[in-house]
């Protein structure tokens, strides 16, 4: 790393104030402090000193979500080989003609042709993401003279795993660009938003182009799997126009991810392992997930009490709601997000519990919409600050309380 770092510090004078390019010194400092730790330290009391910075806290989550990513890579091909040994047909998009160029067996069995496949879909709507989003961060920075953010890293990791394989790559940079710059540039960039930009890049392309994003069912299209000639509906679409169906269905294989959906949603184990890495560094909140979790329980039992002779998603079990659908990504890495979320203790139990409740609700009451996840995060996204507001009314009240006896 001595020849890049030598190669940074000639460049820094020209980046500096003063110098010929300073007008770039955000993008300069953005490369230096994402390969290095930064140049200048606190040497006098009085501190709070801990070794996790914000940059340390986003490659964590990054981290966190690489059992994710290796799932949802995998799944792809898996998925879309098994439609072809159903008797679907490749379909006629480059992705696929670089497949075979370079050897590639359609073999759902072949841990690696499943893995080179979804690489190839995967890829490409992570590059365009990048350069989109990093563009975007660069030039607010540059407008507002600011320091470029890291934050960008884990919307940059999470928004190509909410999105199915085969959409268009354009619509993948103008989500990318409305999710930054409605969702979080507006409000003032990285710490000053309310809503999830990744979740806000989602509803808008769900909204604007439902045929290519259909709730939970990206890839209830037959070209959504990256073949023709089949119909691939997930199990929660399923689910919200059959009765029954969970039963016939396996639950491990729900579980561990070999089910249609979009790319990193499908493994709840995959979640469940990015959970323990979060929880366990302390960037995710527990609470809040747990109280995802009971609201998730409380609402889709009290359905099963009530039961619904029309509605087959009243029958649908709490547990079958957890392994279904964006539940485990979005309670592991978007229900924690630490600036859209509650940040009183009480309150992250409010918030989760809500965010559990309406997920159930969604999927449950509008079965025309199986997926409820991203909605109900974005809904609760923005009671946040009351909730927390509410909390701290309370303690201030029991404070006085305390003082006056």
């Amino acid at each position: 790393m001595k020849p890049v770092r030598d190669l940074l510090d000639k460049i820094h004078p020209h980046v500096s104030k003063g110098g010929r390019f300073q007008a770039f010194g955000s993008l300069y400092e953005a490369i230096d402090t994402l390969a290095f730790s930064p140049g200048f330290q606190t040497r006098t009391a009085s501190h709070v000193r801990d070794g996790l910075d914000y940059k340390r806290m986003m490659f964590l989550v990054v981290n966190a979500l690489v059992p994710c990513l290796l799932v949802g890579i995998w799944n792809t091909g898996f998925q879309a080989f098994s439609a072809i040994d159903a008797g679907a047909v490749p379909l006629a998009d480059w992705q696929n003609a670089l497949f075979q160029a370079i050897g590639g067996v359609y073999d759902s069995s072949n841990f690696l042709y499943c893995m080179l496949f979804g690489l190839i879909y995967f890829v490409p709507i992570f590059l365009v993401v990048h350069v989109v989003g990093l563009g975007i961060e660069v030039i607010t920075a540059q407008l507002r003279n600011h320091d470029v953010s890291e934050g960008f890293l884990v919307t940059g990791m999470l928004l190509p795993l909410i999105l199915p394989p085969t959409i268009p790559l354009w619509q993948v940079g103008l989500g990318t660009a409305f999710g930054l710059i409605i969702g979080k540039e507006v409000f003032g960039g990285t710490g000053m938003n309310f809503l999830n930009p990744a979740l806000v890049c989602r509803a808008f392309l769900f909204f604007a182009y439902p045929a290519y994003i259909s709730g939970d069912a990206p890839w209830i299209a037959a070209d959504h799997l990256g073949v023709d000639g089949f119909t691939g509906a997930t199990l929660l679409a399923q689910a919200a126009v059959t009765e029954g169906v969970l039963h016939t269905q396996n639950w491990f294989a729900a579980f561990w991810g070999g089910i249609p959906g979009s790319m990193g949603e499908t493994s709840t184990a995959a979640c469940l392992m990015g959970a323990g890495i979060v929880i366990g560094t302390g960037v995710g909140s527990w609470r809040t997930m747990a109280g995802t979790a009971l609201g998730t329980i409380a609402l889709a039992s009290f359905l099963n009490f009530v039961g619904s002779e029309t509605n087959p998603m009243f029958g649908v079990t709490w547990w079958w709601h957890m392994v279904l659908g964006g539940w485990a990504l979005g309670t592991v890495f978007m229900t924690t997000d630490p600036v859209s979320s509650s940040y009183t203790d009480s309150g992250k139990w409010v918030y989760g519990f809500g965010i559990g409740a309406l997920c159930v609700i969604i999927r449950s009451v509008n079965p025309a919409y199986p997926e409820g996840m991203m909605l109900a995060i974005l809904f609760m996204n923005m009671f946040a600050p009351l909730i927390d507001h509410f909390v701290v009314r309370r303690n201030i009240r029991r404070r006085l309380a305390r003082s006056g006896a």
